[in-house]
Formats: structure tokens, C-alpha cells, sequence
């Protein structure tokens, strides 16, 4: 196994143990030499593991007295949250959450993107929504997954606000994970289709807050979606 590999390994299993309550808040960690011995790793792997940790907020280095775990309210990895929120509440609250992030994020970005996008723009926003209905057709769950992706992206490109990029890339790969999850379903295939002509339509005559509502309501329906085929599923 390469030595990142290893590193990640313990990394995987410190966090594991923070987030279930075994290495509680404020509690510190194991020495190096235990933790290398209960993995069968050198102190030189469990040490980046740590500065892993550590650059991530998940744990503080105090000289002197060893390693703590931080509070959550200080983790800086999103992934490392995301793994705390799923065990701690259950997926359903975080699939809701993420959500909530996506509309305060998307929703300005609409307007935004109303104000100062170009041709080339609206050529590849309409590009990708051409490339969903395709998907929806040949019931293409990646293809689809990977064209609202980049629908996305291009109105947060053409926002022309370069801090929504940057501030929002940390949640694309969860994203993109959670939609191949519920684009599985063709229901919610043909109401994104529709939600997604909105805000092209909106976008396209340089309305600002009409391209804001029309995002809303896509969040709006991404809920309800989730809520009705995901989350508590029909019954048969």
C-alpha cells in the first residue's frame, strides 16, 4: 500500500473515532507510538496524518501536551463535516442542508449572471440543457448528472462575481455524488429539465430577479423532489 494510502488510513480512522465519541471534543489523541502501533504504520505516517488533521480544524497541536479534538464549529473540511453531520442527524437532514447552502449560493448567482452574461453564456447553457433532455432520453443518469454540473457552473461563471466559484467549488464532488443519487429517478429527470428551461428563459432576457425566482423555484422543487422520491419514497 503507498504511504499516502496509509496516511489517509489513519486520518480515516481518527475521524471515525471523533465523530462517534470515542476521542470526544477537547479529549486528546492517543500517543504517536500507539496510534502507529494499533495500524502498524511508523511515526513518521501517523505525524502527517496528524498535520492532515490539523490543517483540516478536525484537531489542535498545543506544544508541550499532545494532540486535541476541536470542536466542530472550527473543522474547515467540508468532507470532515459532512461525515459528523451524516452520523450526528442522519443523510436526510444533510441532503436538506446542502440544499439550503445550494439556494443562498445559486439564487444571487442567477441574478447575477442576468446582468452580465454573454452570448457564448447562453450557447452553453443552452448546450447543457440540450444535453440533459438527450440524457433523459437515452436514460443516461451520468450524462445527465454531468450536464446540470456544468449548467450550474456556467451561471456561477457568469455571475462574473469570481468569489462564488471559489467559495462553492468545495461542494461540487458532494454534489455531484448526491445528484447521481437522485437523478437516478425520471420523475426528478423531467422536472429539472423544466426548472432548468426557467432559469435559461429568465437568464436570457437579462431579468435579474425573474433568473432569481426562477432558481428559487428550482430549489424549491429539488426539495420537494427529494422529500417525495428519496427521502420517504412512494409506497408501492
Amino acid at each position: 500500500m503507498a504511504r499516502i494510502s496509509l496516511v489517509q488510513v489513519v486520518v480515516d480512522d481518527l475521524l471515525d473515532r471523533i465523530i462517534s465519541g470515542t476521542l470526544p471534543i477537547d479529549a486528546g489523541l492517543p500517543s504517536e507510538a500507539e496510534i502507529g502501533a494499533s495500524h502498524q504504520v511508523s511515526r513518521m505516517t501517523v505525524r502527517e496524518a496528524i498535520k492532515t488533521l490539523q490543517a483540516q480544524g478536525v484537531i489542535r497541536v498545543e506544544s508541550g501536551r499532545g494532540s486535541f479534538v476541536n470542536p466542530v464549529a472550527t473543522w474547515t473540511s467540508i468532507d470532515a463535516v459532512l461525515r459528523y453531520a451524516v452520523a450526528g442527524s442522519g443523510d436526510s437532514d444533510v441532503a436538506v442542508h446542502l440544499v439550503e447552502v445550494r439556494r443562498l449560493f445559486e439564487t444571487g448567482a442567477a441574478a447575477l449572471a442576468a446582468l452580465s452574461r454573454t452570448e457564448a453564456d447562453l450557447a452553453e447553457l443552452g448546450a447543457q440543457l440540450t444535453l440533459m433532455r438527450d440524457a433523459h432520453t437515452d436514460n443516461d443518469v451520468q450524462k445527465f448528472v454531468d450536464a446540470d454540473i456544468a449548467f450550474h457552473d456556467v451561471i456561477l461563471h457568469a455571475s462574473g462575481n469570481v468569489f462564488l466559484g471559489v467559495m462553492f467549488r468545495p461542494l461540487t464532488r458532494i454534489l455531484t455524488e448526491r445528484r447521481a443519487q437522485t437523478s437516478r429517478v425520471p420523475e426528478i429527470q423531467s422536472h429539472a429539465i423544466a426548472e432548468h428551461q426557467g432559469i435559461l428563459d429568465a437568464i436570457t432576457a437579462g431579468d435579474a430577479e425573474a433568473s432569481r425566482l426562477a432558481m428559487d423555484s428550482h430549489m424549491d422543487q429539488t426539495l420537494d423532489d427529494l422529500r417525495h422520491y428519496v427521502l420517504e419514497p412512494p409506497k408501492k
